[in-house]
C-alpha cells in the first residue's frame, strides 16, 4: 500500500470513528424541559415574555436545552405552576413570586412591595446588594431556584365600578389583588381575593368582584376589563416595580453543564429588560385606545387613600421585620436597608429630573 493511500485511509477511518463516538454524546446532551406559566398563551408582555424566554434559551443553547411552553391550564392550573416544579411534573415555571406567599411571606419581596422599590432599584438589590442570595435561601426550602424574568414597571392601580372619593368607598369592596399589596388593601377595608389573570373578567362580569387590578393598559385592554368597569386608577402604590420570575428545579438546574446554567441566567436577565421595553412602548398606546375608543375615565387615587396605603404598608413591613419567621425577617431587613440606600439616588436624580421635565419641557 502506498503511503499516501494509507494516510488517507487512516484519516477517513479516524473521522468515522470520531463521528461514531461523538454522535451519541451529542444526542445524549440534548435536553427538553417543560415550562408551565400562570399566563394565557400569547398574553401581551407576560405570556409573550415567557415564550420569548423559552425561545432564547433554546436558541442560545443551539437546542441542547429546548424549552417547551405550557400556558395556564394546559398542563397545570395557573396558580399550580410553582407546585408543579416542586413535585417534578415540570422543570420550570413562569409567574410571580408573590403568588406563593402562602408558602412564605418572604416571596412577596421578589415581586413587588407596596411603596417599595422601583424596577431599577429592585434589580440593583437583586444583582449587587444580596437580594438574589437571600432569594436562593428562601427557595432552597422548596428545592427550586428563582430568577427575575420580566419587569412591568410601575403598574396601574386598578379598575373600579364607580369613582373613589375616599376611604369610605373601599369598605367591603371585593377587590382582586395579590401579595403584600392585597394585605394593604385589606387593612384599608377591602375584601381581597387572589386569582389568576385569566379568571378576573368572569369574576367582574358575574359580580363576584367589585374591582380588580392586574398590570396596566397593555394587558388590561386585552383582558377586556373596560367592558365592565370604566373608572381606571393610576399609579399603583402597591406594585411600583413588579418583577416576574422563572423558577427552576434546583437539582435539575445544578445537573446542567455550566454553560447551560449561564445561558438560563443570561436569558432571564435579557428578558427582564426586554419585557420592560415592551410595556413602556405599548402601555401609552393601549391607554389612548381605552380612553378614546372605549370611554374609560382615568383618575389618580385620592390623597386619603394614598396616605392610608402608605401607613398600612409601613405597619406590615414593621411586623415582618419584627415578628416574621427568620428568613422573612432577614429578607425584609435586607430589602428595607437596600431601599433606604437606593432611594437616595432615585430621589436626587430621577425624581428631580422628572419634576423639572414636567414643569419646563413640552414639545408638540
Amino acid at each position: 500500500m502506498k503511503r499516501r493511500h494509507f494516510i488517507k485511509g487512516a484519516a477517513i477511518g479516524a473521522g468515522v470513528a470520531a463521528t461514531s463516538l461523538a454522535a451519541p454524546a451529542i444526542a445524549q446532551s440534548r435536553i427538553t424541559w417543560r415550562m408551565v406559566t400562570t399566563w394565557p398563551r400569547n398574553f401581551p408582555g407576560l405570556g409573550t415574555g415567557a415564550q420569548r424566554l423559552a425561545d432564547r434559551i433554546t436558541s442560545m443553547s443551539d437546542g441542547r436545552l429546548t424549552v417547551q411552553v405550557f400556558s395556564a391550564g394546559e398542563l397545570v392550573p395557573a396558580l399550580g405552576t410553582f407546585d408543579a416544579v416542586i413535585e417534578g411534573s415540570a422543570e420550570m415555571s413562569h409567574g410571580a413570586a408573590y403568588y406563593w406567599q402562602n408558602k412564605s411571606q418572604a416571596t412577596s419581596f421578589f415581586t413587588g412591595v407596596p411603596y417599595g422599590m422601583t424596577s431599577r432599584e429592585l434589580a440593583a438589590w437583586m444583582r449587587y446588594m444580596g437580594g438574589q442570595e437571600i432569594w436562593d435561601e428562601v427557595y432552597d426550602q422548596f428545592g427550586v431556584k428563582g430568577f427575575l424574568s420580566g419587569d412591568t414597571g410601575t403598574q396601574a392601580g386598578g379598575w373600579f365600578r364607580k369613582e373613589l372619593t375616599g376611604l369610605s368607598d373601599i369598605q367591603g369592596l371585593r377587590f382582586r389583588t395579590p401579595g403584600l399589596g392585597g394585605q394593604v388593601w385589606q387593612r384599608m377595608g377591602a375584601t381581597v381575593v387572589n386569582m389568576a389573570g385569566g379568571e378576573i373578567y368572569a369574576a367582574l362580569q358575574s359580580g363576584a368582584l367589585d374591582a380588580a387590578e392586574f398590570v396596566g393598559p397593555y394587558n388590561d385592554l386585552a383582558l377586556g376589563f373596560h367592558q365592565i368597569c370604566k373608572d381606571y386608577y393610576f399609579p399603583s402604590f402597591i406594585e411600583p416595580g413588579l418583577a416576574t420570575e422563572l423558577v427552576v428545579s434546583k437539582d435539575k438546574f445544578s445537573a446542567l453543564p455550566a454553560d447551560l446554567q449561564a445561558i438560563v441566567e443570561s436569558a432571564c436577565q435579557a428578558e427582564y429588560d426586554q419585557v420592560a421595553s415592551e410595556f413602556y412602548a405599548n402601555d401609552p398606546i393601549a391607554l389612548q385606545t381605552l380612553v378614546e375608543q372605549h370611554g374609560v375615565r382615568v383618575h389618580q387615587f385620592p390623597e386619603e387613600i394614598l396616605e392610608a396605603g402608605a401607613k398600612a404598608s409601613m405597619e406590615i413591613l414593621t411586623e415582618l421585620r419584627e415578628g416574621g419567621d427568620a428568613l422573612t425577617k432577614k429578607t425584609a431587613e435586607s430589602f428595607v436597608s437596600a431601599l433606604n440606600t437606593l432611594r437616595a439616588r432615585t430621589d436626587t436624580n430621577d425624581m428631580a429630573f422628572l419634576a423639572a421635565r414636567d414643569r419646563y419641557f413640552k414639545l408638540d
